[in-house]
């Protein structure tokens, strides 16, 4: 994954673009993403069917992977079959 590539969910709606890239497989709705989207898509697997908002950032646990989601679908992000979680603002130094 390249940073600024663009992957396509083959089971719903969602896009996101690669903010920082890394090894491994992401997947949306338990399917590996692609650059194009098939014309048939397959089902949502109840186990990824979180869904993703637009706007939102995923991180994986370990930080490797940064994906900006740009169009929100019924699909969860998942890397190599381990769930992404959107990565939360940082907090605001305490003033004095």
């Amino acid at each position: 994954m390249k940073p600024g590539s663009k992957l396509k969910s083959v089971v719903c709606d969602t896009e996101v673009m690669v903010i920082r890239g890394g090894d491994g497989v992401v997947a949306c709705g338990g399917r590996a993403m692609a650059n194009e989207r098939p014309a048939e898509g397959g089902e949502i697997d109840p186990a990824f069917a979180e869904g993703t908002r637009m706007g939102k950032r995923y991180v994986d646990a370990a930080g490797t992977i940064e994906l900006l989601c740009v169009k929100q679908g019924a699909g969860s992000l998942s890397l190599d079959g381990v769930a992404l979680v959107t990565k939360d603002a940082k907090p605001l130094p305490a003033s004095d």
